[in-house]
């Protein structure tokens, strides 16, 4: 079914205040790796998503290494977010 859905209703978009609060605290506060996962967590399941904690790992693991562009955050909790 969602192959129906237009692109634009089918993608989240976050916004890019959202994406630079995320980043800026991935980046700024020490966080450990579990940490991160857990943040990224947070971030999406009060944006109404769910999201597995293996698969938030990966995704702090993969922003970290790609250096945290806007875009590159946006692509990896794309990724890993789950439509509750």
């Amino acid at each position: 079914m969602a192959d129906n859905l237009p692109a634009s209703c089918a993608i989240e978009k976050f916004t890019a205040a959202d994406l630079t609060s995320l980043r800026e605290e991935l980046t700024q506060s020490g966080l450990d790796s579990r940490q991160a996962a857990e943040l990224i967590g947070v971030f999406l399941t009060v944006r109404g998503y769910g999201v597995s904690s293996h698969a938030a790992c990966g995704a702090a693991s993969r922003i970290e290494s790609v250096g945290c562009s806007l875009q590159s955050m946006q692509e990896e909790l794309e990724k890993v977010a789950l439509v509750m």
